[in-house]
């Protein structure tokens, strides 16, 4: 299936992060409850049947997904028992990979990535823990999370206008390179529906825009 291809190429079973992190399904589970580490991304319920010389066989497993990213998240978290330590720890890096953003040239007037930025890091903090962004990031970490709804910002800022002079078109190319670079593939029975279509794909198109 290639669904399943698909996640064995770009994310890492519970079993596999509990490995790659010597941690333990006990852990784990406490860290995810007490809201300090992400949920899996995907959830996969299993019904095999096998027929061989020994005749036939019915199993039914029930695997989790987890981005890459969270082997780091994890062996940073583990040690903590608190949330809003978690979440400090979260807040900081997110602040920081804007800031950094920004002094690379990318702007929006979105007050989301200005003037709310506290609140909506708040937002964010608990999409992270839902592991929506360990689907729609490559990584699932703060600086993908904060690099992907800056370039989202002004991507959709920069094609509001009617046409779009040398200066921000340069902009826009960089904007969505920004995005292509940490956008996750998504699935594929969801990329028809994904931002990375939308923002990446059909803007390029739009626009004759270079590709990274």
């Amino acid at each position: 299936m290639e669904l399943i291809k698909y996640l064995n190429a770009h994310f890492i079973t519970r079993a596999e992060l509990l490995e790659l992190t010597q941690s333990n399904d006990k852990t784990l589970n406490e860290l995810q409850q007490l809201g300090l580490m992400p949920q899996c991304s995907y959830r996969l319920k299993l019904n095999l049947e096998s027929d061989s010389f020994f005749g036939l066989h019915h199993d039914a497993q029930e695997l989790e997904y987890y981005a890459k990213g969270y082997i780091s998240w994890l062996t940073e978290i583990r040690n903590h028992k608190n949330r809003n330590d978690a979440y400090k720890v979260f807040a900081a890096r997110y602040e920081a990979a804007v800031s950094r953003l920004k002094d690379l040239g990318h702007t929006s007037n979105h007050p989301k990535v200005n003037e709310r930025l506290a609140v909506h890091i708040e937002e964010e903090w608990s999409h992270f823990l839902k592991g929506i962004y360990g689907l729609c990031t490559k990584s699932g970490l703060p600086e993908d999370i904060a690099a992907k709804e800056l370039a989202i910002c002004e991507i959709n800022e920069l094609i509001e206008t009617d046409s779009l002079n040398q200066a921000q078109l340069v902009r826009l190319q960089k904007a969505v390179n920004l995005l292509d670079s940490v956008s996750s593939l998504f699935a594929p029975h969801e990329r028809l529906k994904s931002s990375r279509r939308r923002l990446v794909d059909e803007v390029r198109r739009r626009y004759r825009l270079q590709g990274n």
